[in-house]
């Protein structure tokens, strides 16, 4: 997407190493110990600030396993608008594809995860979204439990965050709330740190057509409806992930956090204490660069943070699953659990490009490989980074709702976690990013992209080998209900007037050619099953239930059913895809979930 193969590459090349770190060892033959109070499973978002905020305690002591390879030096990584380069199909993605989607006339998109330090916090396209106040309140309802409510996340939301001035020093008064944010915590926010042409004819737009596209002043604040400025995971101009927050050389030199790359956890392995039918799970196998079998224990727990496929394949090959699913493979039932894998909901989304008739669009900068180069100089030669490099694809986006009268709401009760959530999302980009398609070789564009953000279809992970290094069963399915296309082609036709507002009369030319005739709803939906593709939200599949419980996976406290000295921490336990780019929810659980782990071994 936006560039060519020989830019892609050159997007790849080192210039300059922007991370160190220390107890990072490549190789199992440095891993000073072969026992720990915690073993963490996945060197990603969530693991990494549970490995933080465990390894505070300089009495306890942490191994984080990461399947995947080191984020240092990454120039794809680093630099925000070349998020899309990083993935998929490269050495820092699981280059995971679906099974046919039904809802997107067979296809079969790939499915961009992180295989690398950070996870998808180093490969995601940085935006820092935390969801509705309803989201978190409907959590805290579907568990039973009130710590998940917005009002008492506040503080793990503020632990997390360290909001920053944009690269570029602007004033940013009246582009977000002060009071929502926290200034002390370890991951970097801030605002867009370089201007865009769109930019001032969005905020035009939503005073011109403000009933239909409100401005929000800070969709972080609990009430996400309308538009405003994008917030970033993104510091000093280049990307802020867990790798480099969490795992900051601050941190990393603990000598009680030992991370190691290259190895991918192929099995936990449970006994039984004697007058119990209770499995603990103790000890992790893994492979490294999928060789040889390595066993580590834990004294304490296991944590899986592999993320929302990799964690429900990780269960299933260690016996904890769905009981035909698991006598089919020949693997021994531990736990007969048919929630695992199930319950998955994620964001289809549809891209709208137009050609306009400006040329300083990221098109440019991609089109012409000595201006890209160009750039990427500039950016290596200053700090805080300057140049259009330091912002991701979107300066602005916004969340909205379809009218209380629609049509379908006759057939489908509203999904919505509350008046304060959507039904959809809109995200300006100032170029050609259409995923899955190549880039035109001549013109200027932008892209609005429409999201479903409250889907009625759930999907499944599941496995069809004991092959640990096969590719889990990834089924989303995307755009799967009467519900979800309706609000896609709904979703598309607000794109459409949101563009004919008379901001843009002097800049779009016209919608590209692949749905410049569509016209009809038919059309329309027609359109987004032939392009529709996922925004990669996966959440839901080792899902979060009330404790005692006969469905779920994990308890409040998020603690496996059923096993003893085994937790989840990743997107797997989030019940309900949120009103949210998923990252920050991830941060948001993992803070609060360091807690909960503290306070059950009194550390």
């Amino acid at each position: 997407m936006l560039s060519s193969t020989g830019l892609r590459s050159l997007a790849l090349v080192t210039i300059l190493a922007a991370h160190s770190y220390g107890a990072l060892y490549e190789s199992v033959s440095q891993l000073p110990g072969w026992t720990y109070d915690f073993v963490i499973v996945g060197g990603g978002t969530g693991g990494n600030v549970i490995a933080n905020r465990l390894t505070e305690n300089s009495d306890v002591s942490v191994l984080v396993l990461e399947a995947g390879v080191s984020d240092r030096g990454v120039q794809d990584i680093e630099i925000p608008l070349l998020a899309p380069f990083v993935t998929p199909n490269t050495a820092y993605d699981w280059n995971y594809t679906v099974v046919p989607q039904q809802g997107l006339d067979g296809r079969q998109p790939n499915y961009p995860r992180g295989y690398v330090l950070g996870g998808s916090s180093s490969v995601n396209y940085l935006t820092y979204t935390r969801g509705s106040s309803d989201d978190y309140n409907r959590y805290a309802e579907i568990s039973g439990d009130s710590g998940w409510t917005w009002d008492n996340l506040q503080y793990y939301i503020r632990r997390n965050e360290r909001f920053t001035p944009p690269a570029d020093g602007h004033n940013t008064t009246g582009q977000y709330d002060p009071a929502a944010h926290g200034y002390s915590g370890i991951n970097s926010v801030t605002l867009p740190g370089y201007p865009t042409p769109i930019d001032q004819r969005v905020l035009k737009t939503t005073q011109e057509l403000s009933s239909e596209f409100p401005f929000n002043l800070d969709m972080n604040a609990g009430d996400v409806l309308g538009i405003g400025w994008t917030q970033e995971t993104i510091l000093g101009g280049a990307r802020s992930s867990s790798a480099t927050s969490y795992l900051g050389p601050q941190y990393i030199n603990r000598p009680n956090l030992h991370v190691l790359l290259h190895a991918q956890v192929t099995k936990l392995f449970a006994s039984k204490t004697e007058g119990s039918n209770v499995p603990s799970f103790h000890t992790v196998q893994f492979a490294e660069n999928r060789q040889g079998n390595f066993n580590v224990t834990a004294n304490k727990e296991v944590i899986l943070s592999a993320g929302s496929f990799n964690t429900p394949q990780l269960l299933l090959l260690s016996g904890v699953g769905n009981k035909t699913v698991l006598e089919s493979l020949g693997i021994e039932t531990l736990i007969n659990n048919p929630s695992v894998g199930q319950n998955m909901s994620d964001h289809p989304l549809i891209a709208s490009p137009f050609l306009v008739n400006s040329t300083q669009t990221s098109d440019s900068i991609f089109d012409n490989a000595t201006l890209f180069a160009s750039e990427i100089a500039q950016w290596n030669a200053t700090y805080p980074h300057e140049d259009p490099l330091v912002d991701g694809l979107t300066t602005l986006l916004g969340w909205l709702r379809l009218p209380d009268n629609s049509s379908i709401f006759q057939k489908y009760p509203d999904p919505s976690a509350g008046p304060h959530s959507s039904h959809y999302e809109l995200i300006f980009s100032n170029a050609f990013a259409m995923p899955g398609s190549p880039s035109p070789s001549t013109g200027n564009y932008m892209t609005i992209f429409s999201n479903v953000i409250s889907p009625v279809a759930r999907g499944t992970v599941t496995i069809n080998t004991t092959n640990p290094f096969a590719q889990p069963v990834i089924d989303p399915n995307l755009l799967g209900t009467d519900f979800d296309i309706y609000v896609a082609v709904e979703a598309i036709k607000a794109a459409r007037r949101f563009a004919n507002a008379s901001a843009w009369a002097d800049y779009i030319i016209g919608p590209y050619e692949a749905w410049a005739n569509t016209t009809t709803d038919a059309e329309i939906e027609a359109y987004a099953r032939r392009t529709g593709n996922s925004v990669w939200h996966a959440v839901g599949t080792a899902t979060m239930s009330p404790k005692g419980a006969s469905w779920g996976v994990v308890d409040p406290d998020l603690t496996v059913k059923g096993a003893n000295g085994l937790r989840i921490v990743d997107a797997s336990v989030i019940p309900i895809v949120p009103n949210a780019h998923t990252q920050a929810a991830v941060y948001i659980f993992a803070e609060r979930a360091s807690d909960l782990i503290k306070a059950a071994w009194k550390i």
